[in-house]
């Protein structure tokens, strides 16, 4: 409690301290949003000094890990769509197989030649609770080639990339598909506990006088009282939404923030998709459709007079965070190739990206829920040897938009960075015209399992059309978990 006391207390120092900037630059940002945000901003020079403003570390400071060589071939999706819409009849492994297939043909690998799977995912269906085997076998693949399933809330396929590049870097494997899939159409809702132990003990029941005794207890309302999955913390009790207003008003994010953000997303979404500059989406058939689906279908672009008539979704009646500022239920799934360099080469495949580091955070789930992107930054620069400067790409996880502005003022404050980071001073300011600029998860949609990839696909298709060098992805997951990459432009 004292923990949570002293970080409350402690933003009372963030507020009011420079807003201004990070209005400013949120309305800047939208107001050039009809140009091309890629190729906005001067040519920052490159380095791999130590960063001066953080701790000493023991460890080597480089871009590159240990080990071989890691390498990102490439990554497809499906299209994003919200939940409860076209996907509606189908079943989560079928996006994921879809998304298989549709890596085979985009690199033109053999159903043979992988080594491994591993997907990711959130909200299992109990038939095919190891969705990444299932997915892989009814895509045709060899039954020879292992699959997993991993789960790490909305950084699930994140850990499913960082799990093949491990592999491949210490030698396991050469060439891995890594993906991730989550299907929110269609969830597991059971029994409340008392009705699944007394239909445990029917099964058992031996006699007709014990199973007529088992069966007239179950003859209570409270028995058929469905159970959901939970979407609350189960740390905390409180669900993402409430932390993020919380976390919102901690760091000073106003509505009008929020909601210019929000607006921000969907408008460079939408200008990505009519430019084709998402062309990792697999165009999808659904069967009695007359055409495939080819877009995300969750991309709304508002106005401000729109924004202000909705109602706050989560703290009500004072909260800032609304449905139009939040990600929304999404059904989808992604896969990606990774490989060694040598295995690339022997396969005539032209790598998109090196992938040179990662790491994995954890901080209080409470106070401090959806701060992981700043926790990762942060390691991952140290690590590297880099500063802000030096990245060229942005890809941060929406969640919210509150989150995501949040976040970046963490990032730019020396009493964060010195109370929580341990570092003598802030990271530094993110410039706007290098995140996120095709859009994010508040408007392409986020299925939890799958966003993973995304991020990385969308990081290297843009290192490669805005002829950069450096990305850094980032994302927050529940549990007070977050997670960062950097890849490096293949040359």
């Amino acid at each position: 409690m004292a923990l949570r006391c002293s970080f409350q207390q402690g933003f009372i120092h963030l507020r009011n301290h420079n807003t201004h900037i990070l209005r400013s630059s949120v309305t800047n940002g939208l107001a050039s949003t009809t140009q091309n945000p890629g190729q906005l901003g001067a040519q920052q020079q490159r380095t791999l000094a130590t960063a001066n403003d953080t701790t000493s570390s023991s460890k080597t400071k480089s871009t590159k890990d240990i080990g071989r060589e890691v390498v990102f071939i490439d990554g497809v999706r499906t299209p994003f769509l919200q939940s409860f819409t076209a996907y509606k009849d189908l079943m989560g492994y079928q996006l994921a197989r879809h998304a298989l297939l549709g890596l085979l043909k985009r690199t033109n690998i053999d159903k043979s030649v992988p080594d491994y799977c591993v997907m990711g995912t959130v909200i299992q269906e109990v038939r095919t609770s190891n969705i990444a085997r299932e997915a892989l076998l009814s895509a045709g693949l060899s039954n020879k080639i292992p699959a997993h399933t991993v789960t790490m809330a909305c950084i699930s396929s994140n850990v499913a990339m960082a799990t093949a590049a491990k592999d491949i870097a210490t030698g396991q494997n050469d060439i891995i598909i890594a993906g991730g899939v989550d299907f929110m159409s269609d969830v597991p809702i059971r029994y409340p506990r008392s009705m699944r132990k007394l239909l445990l003990s029917l099964n058992r029941a031996k006699s007709t006088p014990q199973r007529l005794g088992l069966a007239t207890k179950m003859l209570s309302f409270k028995n058929f009282v469905p159970e959901a999955p939970a979407i609350a913390e189960f740390s905390t009790g409180e669900i993402m939404g409430q932390s993020a207003d919380r976390l919102a008003a901690a760091f000073n994010v106003t509505r009008r923030e929020q909601d210019e953000y929000a607006i921000r997303s969907h408008l460079l979404a939408q200008q990505a998709t009519d430019k084709g500059y998402l062309d990792d989406i697999i165009p999808m058939h659904i069967p009695g459709a007359p055409d495939a689906i080819s877009r995300d279908n969750g991309i709304r672009v508002s106005t401000m007079e729109q924004m202000n008539k909705l109602k706050p979704a989560f703290i009500k009646p004072h909260g800032t965070v609304t449905a139009a500022s939040s990600s929304f239920l999404t059904d989808g799934a992604s896969a990606s190739l990774i490989t060694s360099v040598d295995k690339a080469k022997e396969l005539g495949l032209k790598p998109k990206a090196y992938i040179r580091r990662y790491v994995f955070t954890s901080q209080d789930p409470k106070d401090q829920l959806l701060l992981g992107p700043t926790y990762a930054t942060a390691k991952l620069l140290d690590q590297c040897g880099l500063t802000l400067n030096d990245i060229d790409v942005f890809e941060f996880h929406e969640a919210f938009a509150g989150q995501i502005l949040a976040n970046l003022k963490a990032l730019d404050s020396d009493y964060f960075a010195k109370t929580y980071l341990n570092r003598s001073s802030k990271v530094g300011e993110i410039p706007l015209e290098k995140f996120n600029t095709w859009g994010g998860s508040l408007s392409i949609g986020h299925p939890f399992g799958a966003t993973g990839v995304r991020l990385v696909t969308t990081a290297a298709n843009r290192l490669i059309k805005e002829n950069k060098r450096y990305a850094l992805l980032a994302a927050c997951a529940a549990g007070g978990q977050g997670h960062a990459m950097l890849i490096e432009r293949y040359p």
